[in-house]
């Protein structure tokens, strides 16, 4: 995938794009980046699909600094980037705290929605998870640890995050390297010091509202993003629910083509 950045009201957003064809935006959670799509666009055809960086995640964590990174703001800065770079409508892809961003976004413009896939995604009252509060509550002090402390919390979600233990080691060395090579544990302080439920509550009893095509992939045994909340979410959207028995939270790297083959079916259903 080709990298770009645009300067979009003082703010560099950064995006990562392949292929041509009808707009599939990707939208990462914690502690992800653009990289976790790197399995699912191969996967993907016909289509231009673009993974968009939250603003203080993976290589933009040094744009994070002294800037609001909670879900709701980071739909306003999906909305921005979405007009600068021309797109009218795309179908939004979203896990973790990227489906959150997804499910604002469609709410707020829905004419900007074309579909929705949404997996392991936040929702409802479903976050943070108690891990997260525990970072949220010591963030003080873990801004000031060195940055190897990152990639030790690191290393323990996603070994329970994931149902296949090699792309576990894999995610890890992928995800990590940002952090070390930018703030280290303050950046991961910074972005679970933004995280409120408050911003998924506010549209949650509009999302029955969308009228769009919708697929939700769920990893039933995800720890962190229970599947009564993809049932959930798949019951407020009409949408269908792609159960992945074993599954854990990391669905997009453990089981990419389940991903892929919920946006085939989305965008022909735009």
């Amino acid at each position: 995938m080709e990298s770009h950045t645009i300067d979009v009201r003082g703010v560099p957003l950064r995006w990562e794009a392949q292929g041509a064809g009808d707009p599939v935006v990707l939208l990462h959670g914690i502690p992800t980046s653009p990289a976790l799509w790197r399995h699912v666009v191969p996967l993907v055809e016909d289509v231009q699909a673009l993974a968009f960086e939250m603003v203080g995640y993976g290589e933009s964590i040094p744009a994070g600094r002294q800037r609001d990174l909670s879900v709701g703001h980071q739909a306003d800065y999906l909305l921005a980037w979405m007009d600068a770079v021309e797109i009218d409508r795309a179908v939004l892809v979203g896990h973790d705290l990227g489906g959150g961003v997804a499910q604002i976004a469609a709410v707020r413009a829905p004419e900007r929605c074309a579909g929705l896939v949404l997996t392991n995604a936040i929702a409802y009252d479903s976050w943070p998870i108690p891990s997260v509060k525990v970072l949220r509550a010591t963030a003080p002090a873990l801004r000031h640890l060195p940055a190897r402390t990152v990639q030790a919390v690191m290393g323990t979600l996603l070994a329970r995050g994931h149902d296949n233990a090699a792309m576990a080691r894999e995610s890890l060395r992928v995800h990590a390297r940002p952090y070390l090579d930018h703030d280290g544990a303050a950046a991961l302080a910074r972005q679970v010091s933004w995280l409120h439920v408050r911003d998924t509550l506010v549209v949650s009893d509009r999302l029955r509202e969308l009228d769009v095509p919708a697929r939700v992939v769920w990893g039933a045994a995800d720890q962190f993003q229970k599947i009564a909340y993809g049932e959930r979410l798949a019951w407020d959207l009409r949408a269908d629910l792609d159960r992945i028995e074993g599954g854990k939270h990391f669905v997009p790297e453990d089981h990419p083509d389940r991903i892929a083959a919920a946006i085939h079916a989305v965008v022909r259903a735009a």
